[in-house]
């Protein structure tokens, strides 16, 4: 690392397209003064933000951490602290944060922040990495030379972080992992937040559109009354759940969403299964979205057009409030039902956009296009 002769520490984010690039611009406009204040001396921060897919193409740790490095040597950069928002894993452990004191450069993993107030949690991390960087240098059991131990927020805000080992042959000099099954669910809660399961709803619309089709019919339907009103609570319950488990299953498989690897290895296999497990969650939160809002229209449509004698002469059951939420509830999941059909209309790209976490698939292509051109 070196520090200019005006006393000016310049820092580029590199962070990889989408989630990253987003959260590192908007931590840019107030990072400078934050780190200015918390520096003293005078020393003075500028903060550029460079959005480009590093990561495509490769996950193995050594390989990215020597990317930042030959990137940020082409650049006019004091520090460099790249973003990225793939799960990195290093020694059977859940990467954080790689520091390198002698390049000058940081890694961070975003998905080990967890998915609740990342962008605070991702703000706080930078800050305390590029302090790390730009400090004086420590020697001693807290740390291998040159390593300046991360402090402050990063630490105690963000447990289970601790610090993770470190090869020999490794550029970085000082790593945070995080482990075990408190660990596990905050990398999981981050690669679901990674891949924003709310755009999930607008990817479907040709589903939903059919979900709402059916629903309309069904409504109407004097056989769907009678059946509705002979259901338990517990034989709902089983549709919803069976309807809700289908059209998350539908999708999956018709947009070969399942992640699969060549590889034979434990840590493959383990990075396998934690991508499957967002994929199921990112799309089971968006199908119970749309389930949710299947649940609303479908009541106000029944409150809406249902006439009350003609439903009593029909299901010999009076129409009152709890016949209009079980009628509705038993319609939102034979809607579903209807969606998953009309979600085959939808191209791969449009659920994969909303769902799947294998950008760095797209931005590999992406990359090679631009190399092609």
């Amino acid at each position: 690392m070196r520090v200019s002769s005006q006393d000016v520490t310049v820092v580029a984010l590199l962070a990889d397209p989408d989630t990253p690039t987003e959260i590192a611009q908007r931590m840019a406009r107030t990072l400078p003064d934050r780190l200015a204040d918390r520096s003293g001396q005078g020393r003075r921060f500028d903060v550029e933000v460079v959005s480009e897919p590093f990561t495509a193409g490769t996950e193995d740790l050594s390989a990215l951490t020597r990317r930042v490095m030959d990137r940020g040597s082409e650049g006019n950069w004091d520090i460099v602290v790249a973003l990225t928002d793939l799960p990195l894993h290093s020694h059977g452990r859940k990467l954080v944060v790689d520091l390198s004191h002698e390049h000058g450069l940081a890694l961070l993993s975003l998905p080990t922040l967890g998915g609740f107030r990342l962008q605070t949690r991702a703000r706080q991390a930078v800050e305390e990495a590029v302090l790390s960087l730009a400090g004086p240098q420590a020697t001693g059991p807290e740390g291998p030379p040159g390593s300046q131990p991360l402090r402050g927020p990063f630490i105690r805000r963000l447990a289970p972080i601790h610090p993770g080992q470190v090869g020999e042959e490794e550029i970085a000099d000082l790593r945070y992992v995080v482990s075990g099954p408190r660990g596990y669910l905050r990398v999981l809660s981050g690669m679901v937040r990674a891949n924003r399961p709310w755009r999930l709803v607008p990817g479907l619309s040709k589903a939903l559109a059919a979900a709402l089709a059916t629903a309309a019919v069904a409504t109407v339907n004097s056989t769907v009354w009678t059946l509705a009103t002979s259901l338990s609570t517990p034989r709902l319950v089983i549709a919803m759940v069976g309807s809700v488990a289908l059209m998350i299953g539908w999708l999956i498989v018709d947009a070969n969403l399942w992640h699969r690897t060549d590889e034979v290895s434990t840590e493959a296999s383990k990075r396998a299964a934690l991508y499957n497990a967002s994929t199921i969650m990112t799309v089971g939160i968006g199908v119970v979205v749309c389930y949710a809002g299947l649940l609303v229209i479908d009541l106000v449509w029944a409150l809406f057009i249902l006439n009350d004698r003609l439903f009593a002469s029909t299901t010999r059951t009076p129409l009152r409030a709890t016949e209009y939420w079980t009628l509705a509830w038993f319609v939102a999941s034979v809607a579903t039902v209807g969606g998953a059909l009309g979600s085959g209309l939808e191209s791969d790209e449009a659920i994969r956009a909303a769902a799947y976490s294998k950008r760095e698939q797209e931005r590999l292509s992406a990359l090679q296009d631009d190399h092609g051109d």
